[in-house]
């Protein structure tokens, strides 16, 4: 990850790679419509991905979140497209040769959102309840908070799908509530669907959640001048945090991995908290927790704060990961 360049960019032509989601769209188009009022002529490359074909099997078990990008980067490498936007809690802690996060724009709103039609929240769930969740995060953390509750009744299982998917499957009975990205549900006018929100001190979101991320062919500077202005850079040094304890910890979708940045006060201007969270994801330790704050004006200074919380992970007993990082 590089800083934002701020040089004046000239009017150029560009091409948009995104998946074919509702969700990826409305950011794609997002993205457009930022650029077309700074006098860009912009047009989106719709995209099926692997991630998206993979239905049946967990994330942890078929390769990864980088199954949502891989195909994005090829039309990069081709010249198909110029530019991809990216939901940032989807894209590779390591990038490969050649390709770099040239952009992360303004928060959403990072939190998870409980999503269910009979429950209001976990202690009104019935004996023998169901969950739905493709998180191995959601999952210890959720599992931690019914241990709290005394609800060992209460069954946790796998959510594949776009979010309109998701949202079916709950619908149609397969679960009795399910958690997802808040971010989403608020982009797309779901916000009603919304039961409760999860305070990060409730469940801690993942690295880079609810923040769009922008890559790029790393030659293609011209790119890079046009999306400066997109750059949101108190959201950027709070997730270049957040990813450095992800990368640090061989982060995955196999590793129960939360971590989450926070300025305590104005941003850049205050100190920056990191709070992570591990879980063993065979239940047999418990869930680590730590935190820690620093001041923090460069994205140096941000990887520093994310190895420190990592230095603290590990002495609580966390494990890394020893699997490549997801492709």
């Amino acid at each position: 990850m590089t800083d934002p360049v701020t040089e004046l960019s000239s009017p150029l032509s560009l091409t948009i790679a995104t998946r074919e989601s509702r969700l990826a769209l409305w950011q794609a188009e997002h993205v457009q419509s930022l650029l077309r009022a700074r006098g860009h002529a912009v047009e989106l490359l719709g995209m099926t991905t692997r991630g998206d074909q993979i239905l049946d099997r967990s994330l942890s078990k078929v390769g990864g979140k980088g199954l949502f990008v891989k195909e994005l980067e090829v039309a990069l490498e081709e010249g198909r497209a110029d530019l991809a936007v990216h939901s940032l809690k989807d894209v590779p802690m390591e990038l490969p040769e050649g390709f770099e996060l040239a952009c992360v724009m303004e928060r959403e709103d990072p939190r998870d959102a409980w999503v269910s039609s009979s429950c209001a929240d976990l202690e009104s769930l019935p004996l023998g309840a169901v969950i739905g969740t493709s998180s191995l995060r959601r999952v210890v953390l959720l599992r931690a908070a019914l241990e709290r509750l005394g609800r060992g009744d209460v069954r946790i299982e796998p959510l594949r799908g776009n979010l309109d998917t998701r949202l079916r499957k709950l619908d149609e009975g397969h679960y009795h509530a399910i958690v997802l990205a808040a971010a989403g549900l608020k982009r797309l006018g779901l916000e009603s669907r919304i039961r409760k929100i999860f305070e990060p001190e409730e469940m801690l979101p993942a690295a880079g959640q609810g923040a769009l991320g922008i890559e790029l062919r790393q030659q293609r500077t011209e790119v890079a001048a046009a999306l400066a202005p997109l750059a949101h850079r108190p959201t950027w040094l709070a997730v270049a945090a957040e990813r450095a304890v992800s990368r640090a910890m061989g982060g995955s979708c196999s590793m129960p991995l939360a971590a989450h940045a926070r300025w305590q006060g104005e941003p850049l201007a205050s100190e920056l908290r990191l709070d992570a969270a591990w879980g063993d994801p065979e239940g047999r330790s418990p869930l680590v927790q730590v935190h820690a704050a620093a001041s923090v004006s460069g994205l140096e200074a941000a990887e520093a704060l994310g190895r420190q919380v990592v230095e603290l992970l590990r002495q609580g007993g966390a494990t890394y990961s020893t699997e490549p990082i997801a492709p």
